[in-house]
């Protein structure tokens, strides 16, 4: 048997947020489970809600933290070792406000350029050896506030190339399981939205 993958989706939980750009990598987690039809269930003992399914006969764990994302390290990384998963097996789907709305980018490891979410994620595991799935959802416009910018549902104009992201980061994350880091960024890391 192929050893397990966890693959985390930063959000906030709740309602008011789930539409939110913020909300960007639960809602890629949500739409993975959508595509394999099941959904995420809570967890005994650690504050997460998880799907276990199988992706090209590897064993794959859907993750949502029941905690807001700047302190969603610690439930993940519980998770992880209840499942006995390393770092290297883990993927974290995030927003990322240093990327340009619509871009998409994989990589593994490197800093957090001050995503909360991630600090969490690499003080609780210890390690900033996770993969990425950046989803770019733009920097605010003028002088608006970053937070509220992030806590807001995009924009009309731009949920059809939101959604085409979304769909794109759940593609690259099943790839990056799949067929590896390098052939992931090849065919998925683009700098804006597709043509």
């Amino acid at each position: 048997m192929a050893e397990s993958w966890l693959v985390a989706g930063l959000g906030n939980p709740g309602e008011r947020y789930a539409e939110t750009r913020h909300n960007a990598g639960a809602m890629v987690i949500q739409t993975l489970c959508e595509r394999f039809g099941t959904r995420p269930r809570k967890v005994r003992f650690v504050p997460v809600a998880a799907a276990d399914t199988t992706y090209q006969g590897t064993p794959l764990s859907l993750v949502l933290a029941a905690a807001y994302m700047n302190e969603s390290g610690p439930p993940l990384a519980s998770f992880a070792r209840k499942r006995d998963i390393p770092v290297e097996r883990v993927v974290i789907v995030h927003d990322d406000i240093d990327l340009a709305f619509g871009a998409l980018r994989i990589k593994r490891g490197g800093g957090t350029a001050g995503h909360h979410g991630l600090d969490s994620i690499v003080q609780a595991f210890r390690s900033p050896d996770f993969y990425r799935v950046r989803l770019g959802v733009g920097r605010p416009p003028g002088r608006q506030d970053t937070v509220k910018f992030v806590l807001q549902p995009f924009a009309k104009r731009e949920q059809a190339d939101a959604e085409v992201l979304v769909q794109d980061a759940a593609d690259a994350t099943l790839s990056l399981v799949a067929d590896g880091l390098e052939r992931t960024q090849d065919r998925f890391n683009r700098s804006g939205p597709p043509a």
